[in-house]
């Protein structure tokens, strides 16, 4: 007898043919934390406090509330909307923004509105977010997970893809915050390119894949002219002191006194002020921005200030005793908060997130290597390393080795982006063959795309296979897109079918293309529109294309203009061809200007016949000269010609030259009719043949 797990693994399984009577069963794995052991002692939605759910305090009122009333936002509906639909399907509903944007609270407010008789869990860390699905799969309660910091739950040992899809499927609401500092350090894409240009698969860590899968509602810290009319209406003196004082601050950034302490902070950094403590809630901003999560010892602290002090003037600032500068840093202000925020251990502190988020300095080699002496733990090692990757890729990979040395196979696939990134190709390939060897399906993945691209397809497409056959979408895109590209279409649409049926933009996009090739329009537009649906830039333009071929012009434009807003530089030129063919010359000009300015050499060419059709000639001449020396054959065919009529003959000569050199029959043509002209017949005859061509 033999038992498989399906969706998952299981590591403890018990099998019998036929029990009767209790069984005790104790597993020696993973330990459930009693605070998630009973759901039923979960807070309801409805009676939950907003402090509790982290949101910041504000300067606490007559009768000592510290949290202010709710003044609604522009994003509310867009929350709300979300978390119910969530309520309904499951899935993550993820806001973004500042710190101090008002972020938690607007999310609290839709929590309580939307759902106020669910249960709400907020897990502590990733394995114990892993713990929670498990209870609420296991008792059926209806509850939704709260998980204000996200970042901290982001990884394979927390919510990765997997898990999304998980929660997805246990139709479990996940209502989450992040920080835009925080957010585009795990969503910044690596680069491995897939085969077959121009499509590229976007490869990060676990937390970066999740990331890709979701629309963030954009919570903006300064707040709009609706906001602030709202915020007038509230009958509260704190709103109404921060209305009429936050000058250029947002109102939820004012109330929690973040510019205040920021710039107190800033101040201390001075003779006669208070250096030392400067220096410490330095560090500890510091420490926080390369990734090391807090809370951090005294000790930590004490080691890392010393540099910043020194750098400030050293004891030129006089500066305070260590007992004296702690106590100032730690003191409440405001009744808000305090730099230095205590935490459970009375000798270790956390640090204000607004001071780290408005700090745009570097953090300094010191601070890195601090945090690498005093850090053992792989997963803080991995994520200082995730921290530094693009900003000190040498630090960065200091810290994947370490990681990589104790074991962590995500440590190693990060290591292996970062060596390829540098160039060290034999490096990464090395580094990803040792992480996939562990079973780590990213670093399969990417080995695959970075086989394909120095031309090894058969080794890439096994790599691929072991990737896709453990679920992993973008390796089943990247295998359907070798397969594409080696003849094999059938395999390849059934691949892309498999990952576009988890909403993958770009397969749904390669297998729209598929699709049209094999003349399924009506098909490939609806997969199209699919990809277009989910920002995907070049199924926009693909969409574009296809629905101008069927004549359907207007939405043809609708779509190459929206992927044209995201940059897309083809789809700028495509609009401007349609613009031309619908009579609107004046804006192809400037849409072709703004295609060629992002490196289109094809937008330069057929700018250059829009000035020559309207008689700019000089303008004509500028663009065309531009486009041949980026190697565009027409554009020098064309320039000889215009030359030619300005009596600029030598010129033309070399130009149609160039042309012809290259392989353009009309300019070999051209040539012989301008050689011809000046006289010298044989020397036309005897270097191209007879042509019926004329320009």
């Amino acid at each position: 007898m033999s038992n498989s797990i399906s969706g998952g693994r299981q590591e403890s399984v018990v099998m019998g043919r036929d029990i009767s009577g209790p069984i005790t069963f104790t597993a020696a794995g993973r330990r459930v934390p009693a605070y998630l052991q009973d759901p039923l002692r979960w807070p309801l939605a409805s009676g939950w406090d907003a402090l509790a759910a982290g949101a910041h305090r504000a300067r606490p009122d007559d009768f000592g509330d510290a949290v202010p009333p709710y003044v609604p936002r522009d994003q509310d509906a867009v929350i709300r909307a979300r978390l119910t639909r969530a309520a309904d399907e499951g899935g993550l509903v993820l806001v973004v923004g500042d710190s101090t944007a008002g972020k938690t609270r607007a999310c609290f407010e839709a929590l309580r509105t939307e759902l106020p008789e669910y249960r709400v869990v907020a897990p502590v860390g990733g394995p114990d977010l892993l713990t929670a699905v498990e209870v609420i799969d296991r008792t059926a309660v209806r509850c939704v997970v709260w998980l204000d910091d996200l970042e901290s739950c982001l990884g394979p040992d927390g919510l990765e893809p997997g898990l999304l899809a998980e929660l997805i499927r246990l139709r479990i609401p996940v209502l989450a915050t992040m920080r835009h500092q925080q957010f585009d350090i795990f969503a910044a894409p690596e680069t491995a390119s897939e085969t077959g240009p121009p499509e590229h698969a976007r490869t990060a860590t676990a937390g970066a894949r999740v990331l890709r899968q979701l629309a963030p509602v954009e919570l903006d810290r300064v707040w709009s002219a609706g906001e602030l009319e709202r915020a007038g209406e509230a009958d509260d003196d704190r709103i109404a002191d921060a209305l009429a004082h936050h000058g250029p601050y947002g109102i939820a950034e004012y109330l929690a006194a973040g510019p205040a302490l920021f710039q107190e902070w800033h101040r201390a950094f001075r003779p006669g002020g208070r250096p030392r403590a400067a220096a410490l809630i330095a560090a500890a901003v510091d420490l926080a921005r390369t990734g090391l999560r807090p809370p951090y010892p005294l000790g930590l602290l004490t080691d890392a200030h010393e540099p910043y002090l020194t750098a400030a003037g050293g004891p030129l600032l006089r500066p305070e005793p260590f007992d004296s500068a702690l106590e100032w840093a730690t003191r409440r202000r405001h009744g808000v908060t305090s730099m230095l925020v205590p935490t459970q251990d009375p000798d270790a502190w956390d640090v204000f997130d607004y001071l780290t988020d408005h700090t745009q300095t570097s953090v300094p080699d010191t601070t890195w290597h601090t945090a690498l002496r005093h850090t053992t733990d792989i997963d803080d090692l991995t994520n200082i390393g995730v921290h530094a990757h693009y900003v000190a890729p040498a630090i960065a990979e200091s810290f994947y080795r370490r990681a990589a040395e104790a074991g962590s196979a995500d440590a190693l696939n990060n290591l292996g982006l970062l060596l390829g990134r540098a160039s060290r190709q034999e490096d990464a390939e090395h580094v990803f063959r040792q992480a996939a060897d562990t079973g780590h399906a990213e670093a399969a993945c990417n080995l695959g795309a970075l086989l394909a691209n120095s031309g090894r397809a058969e080794e890439a497409e096994r790599f691929f296979r072991m990737a896709a056959d453990t679920g992993h979408v973008d390796a089943t895109a990247n295998l359907g897109t070798l397969l594409d590209g080696t003849g094999r279409t059938d395999e390849a649409e059934h691949l892309f079918r498999l990952a576009a049926n988890t909403g993958h933009p770009r397969a749904l996009n390669n297998l729209g293309i598929l699709l049209d090739d094999t003349g399924r329009a009506d098909e490939a537009e609806s997969t199209y529109r699919q990809a277009a649906d989910a920002g995907h830039a070049e199924a926009m333009c693909n969409l574009g294309i296809l629905l101008d071929d069927r004549g359907r012009t207007d939405e043809a434009e609708d779509f190459f203009r929206m992927a044209a807003d995201t940059g897309h530089v083809d789809a700028m030129h495509n609009l401007g061809v349609l613009l031309v063919d619908t009579g609107r010359a004046d804006e192809a000009e400037s849409t072709y200007r703004q295609a060629a300015d992002a490196g289109s050499v094809r937008s330069l060419f057929n700018l250059g016949g829009l000035l020559a059709k309207a008689g700019r000639t000089d303008e004509a001449e500028a663009t065309y000269r531009r486009a041949a020396d980026a190697g565009h054959v027409g554009a020098a065919n064309n320039l000889g010609i215009l030359l030619d009529g300005s009596g600029q003959t030598d010129e033309a000569e070399h130009f149609f030259r160039q042309a012809a050199d290259a392989g353009n029959m009309t300019a070999r043509n051209n040539l012989d009719i301008l050689l011809a002209e000046m006289g010298r017949v044989d020397e036309a005859e005897a270097t191209y043949p007879p042509s019926r061509i004329r320009r």
